[in-house]
């Protein structure tokens, strides 16, 4: 053999040496360790319950645990800035709600980029708004309540669970829409707002289905509207806000799934697959769907011109009522 015979056979042999030391990093799965979902709200609640169920089920599929990491503050910015700096390895995720839409509009200055530090990943599940009013009210219905409010400049108010939260800008797009004024009354929290409003402080409120439904069946308030293109199950008889004359009213509690900016695609593509997966599970869909939450989910392309759209639409109503972060 020659000299250049065996110098070649030396740097394939070498080569090769190379290629089978780095093949087990290379071709190494995932998941090969626990990953973790941020919450960025306190413990309890609807976005606890959905998280927390989320990450179970995807336990189970991915056989490995998904740690829940509660990080509120901030109206929960500090969870979504927390994700955005966390490695973007695909074992790190945030559940994300309405917030990352809402944010940028509301706040002058935010610690990350919503839309460049965060990657989606998918929707994941959307809860229902309703509106609802004290039984003093005359309204039966929300063509009522918008001729008593058009009568009545800043006489009606509304209770809120704080300044930029859904139970706020719903009810600011209302007003928008309808051109007519009511008075905003903020809460520390929504459970906090049904309160005010079953008391008789405020006159109306904007708040999750589920959570009025007892209320509403026990006439302690009234529904006079469901704030989604289709009525709800469990209250059949409340019509939509369409159907009440009032177009593009639809305003869900959505939440869907992001990563830190930089995760690659490929990871990203495994775990919007794994969450439609999961979202589909017949058990995790009819615990959800008990508790009033309902499982939807799309692609990460859908889910970053879904929260783009949104930014847009409560941009425009957080502008033209001055509305400014607490």
């Amino acid at each position: 053999m020659t000299r250049g015979s065996l110098a070649l056979l030396g740097a394939l042999s070498m080569s090769g040496l190379f290629t089978m030391l780095s093949a087990p990093v290379l071709a190494q799965p995932f998941p090969s360790r626990p990953l973790r979902m941020i919450l960025p709200f306190p413990p309890g609640g609807p976005t606890d319950l959905l998280g927390r169920s989320v990450a179970a089920k995807l336990a189970d599929q991915l056989g490995q645990p998904v740690t829940v990491d509660n990080r509120p503050g901030a109206g929960g910015n500090l969870g979504l800035e927390f994700a955005s700096k966390a490695p973007a390895d695909g074992y790190h995720m945030v559940l994300t709600s309405p917030l990352i839409s809402i944010s940028p509009s509301l706040y002058a200055r935010l610690n990350y980029d919503p839309i460049k530090d965060l990657a989606p990943i998918s929707l994941v599940a959307v809860i229902q708004n309703i509106l609802v009013v004290h039984p003093s009210v005359p309204a039966k219905t929300l063509g009522d309540l918008v001729k008593i409010a058009r009568a009545n400049p800043g006489k009606l108010n509304y209770s809120s669970g704080g300044v930029g939260t859904t139970t706020h800008l719903a009810a600011e797009l209302l007003n928008s829409l309808m051109k007519i004024r009511t008075v905003h009354v903020p809460y520390k929290g929504s459970g906090q707002a049904m309160i005010g409003l079953m008391s008789g402080e405020t006159d109306m409120l904007i708040m999750a289905a589920p959570i009025a439904a007892p209320q509403i069946a026990a006439g302690k308030i009234r529904a006079l509207a469901i704030l989604s293109e289709k009525r709800q199950g469990n209250l059949p008889e409340v019509p939509t806000a369409r159907e009440a004359g009032i177009q593009n009213f639809e305003v869900p509690i959505w939440y869907g799934m992001l990563a830190p900016a930089g995760t690659p695609r490929e990871l990203i593509n495994r775990l919007n697959s794994e969450i439609v997966k999961a979202m589909s599970a017949p058990d995790l869909r009819d615990k959800l769907l008990a508790a009033g939450i309902e499982p939807q989910t799309n692609t990460p392309e859908q889910f970053a011109e879904f929260i783009r759209s949104e930014a847009v639409r409560f941009g425009k109503v957080i502008r033209d009522a001055g509305i400014k972060g607490d």
